[in-house]
């Protein structure tokens, strides 16, 4: 891996980055995720998806437990280097709720609307 590569990217103070993954193709916006020099050059090397689990420490590999696998297509940085975009293959769904975005609540000015349904219940995903 090119050191170069991942020097063009601006990591905050804890040394991560935050990523859009998006279904290429569609467009549609799957998640947000962090992260840190070691998911990047990970990912950009195997073409699996891999983010830093802030609540675990750690890296995480898409779909690890899941089976929900994210393979890249392409990654881009944003104007002010400090977002990524994930331009991705999703397998299944992307959200651990089961549903295929995590972004199935959508705000009104009455309340939350859930705008998604769940297609794989968390229990099959996860045991």
């Amino acid at each position: 891996m090119d050191n170069g590569v991942l020097d063009q990217i601006a990591f905050n103070a804890d040394g991560l980055v935050p990523v859009i993954a998006q279904q290429h193709g569609s467009g549609e916006v799957l998640m947000l995720a962090w992260m840190n020099r070691a998911a990047v050059a990970e990912t950009l090397e195997t073409g699996r998806v891999c983010y830093f689990s802030r609540s675990r420490n750690k890296l995480w590999r898409k779909g690890e437990s899941s089976g929900q696998v994210q393979r890249l297509i392409e990654l881009r940085l944003d104007c002010d280097s400090d977002t990524l975009l994930a331009l991705v293959d999703q397998t299944g769904v992307a959200c651990h709720t089961g549903r295929r975005s995590c972004f199935f609540k959508a705000l009104r000015p009455d309340g939350t609307e859930i705008i998604a349904e769940v297609q794989v219940p968390p229990e099959t995903l996860y045991g």
